[in-house]
């Protein structure tokens, strides 16, 4: 009798391959999510975003080899790059990275380019308020359906840690700014000067202080009021930045009140820089009841011996030299 006419609908079971595909799968998926699971571990408690950036690729090169990792915020225009080459393929990897991040069409999909053997993988992916765009650069191979699966699971886990470190990094950036100008405030001042004077005195090297104090302009916020003072006080913040080197550090220390500090600079080119600056103020050409806006600038040269406190002490004393003298003017030690 045929064997057919014994079949009971309802009955059948998957076959043998059906099961152990399905078993494969499901093990395959348990080991992506364990993967991810590590990556969200070292990720916890990370506040930069060149750690993270750093992080993710250590992480990645276990499974996934590759050359370099690369991100692009793309509303605070900010780029990190970690790459594992070194010499001159590492700057090639680098420059063909910021194309590729930089790429308007990258921004939108998930795209796979080949230049000078490298391949490029990139992707687009975003947390409330952050998105970015993500470059991986591998040699003379692309990625495998299953790695690319990996890291397409992975950048969720990655986009909101990023947009913690760039919300740091702001915050940070804020807290080291003077909000009515833009420039460094005093903390950064006192971040950042005994290192520069350490520097300076390894090396040899002349460092100078300028110290800089608006003439008239109290008369300003007197006669025109605080809003106008906050004005006048963004336009020479703005004139002083234009005339110094990216070098130099240009300090607000408070009301009207600016400090310079000029790394490898001796007396004469301190002086020739001031002499700008007291041009560019001039050039504004803002007049009080009191006189025409200035700049009185005391400049002093750092010696092997003397202290933070005694240098700008003397610098200080300089200043007010150059006002007694007549205002708008540079004195020197």
């Amino acid at each position: 009798m045929d064997e057919k006419a014994y079949h009971i609908p309802g009955n059948d079971q998957p076959s043998m391959d059906t099961l152990l595909n399905e078993l494969s799968h499901y093990r395959r998926q348990s080991e992506r999510l364990r993967k991810v699971n590590d990556l969200y571990g070292r990720l916890a408690g990370l506040l930069d975003l060149p750690t993270m950036i750093e992080t993710y690729s250590i992480w990645l090169a276990q499974y996934v080899k590759h050359e370099l990792i690369g991100y692009h915020n793309l509303n605070r225009e900010r780029m990190h790059m970690y790459c594992s080459c070194h010499g001159p393929r590492r700057r090639q990897v680098i420059e063909i990275a910021e194309n590729r991040l930089r790429d308007p069409e990258a921004a939108d999909r998930r795209h796979l380019a080949r230049e000078d053997r490298f391949f490029s993988h990139t992707w687009s992916f975003a947390s409330e308020g952050c998105s970015g765009v993500l470059v991986l650069l591998r040699h003379d191979s692309h990625i495998r359906d299953e790695d690319l699966e990996l890291i397409r699971e992975s950048l969720p886990v990655l986009a909101d840690p990023l947009k913690r470190a760039l919300d740091y990094e702001e915050i940070f950036a804020q807290a080291r700014r003077d909000p009515l100008t833009g420039l460094p405030n005093r903390l950064v001042f006192e971040e950042r000067i005994d290192c520069i004077m350490e520097q300076a005195r390894r090396h040899h090297h002349p460092l100078t202080l300028a110290a800089l104090d608006l003439d008239h302009f109290k008369e300003i916020n007197d006669t025109m009021g605080h809003l106008r003072g906050d004005e006048v006080l963004q336009l020479v913040a703005d004139a002083l930045q234009e005339q110094v080197r990216l070098t130099d550090l240009l300090v607000r220390m408070g009301g009207d009140e600016f400090l310079v500090v000029l790394p490898d600079t001796d007396m004469e080119a301190a002086r020739s820089l001031s002499e700008r600056l007291c041009r560019a103020v001039d050039s504004l050409d803002i007049r009080t009841g009191s006189g025409r806006l200035g700049i009185s600038i005391g400049l002093a040269q750092w010696q092997p011996g003397m202290d933070r406190a005694r240098w700008m002490e003397k610098a200080d004393d300089i200043l007010y030299q150059a006002k007694a003298d007549g205002r708008a003017r540079v004195a020197v030690h």
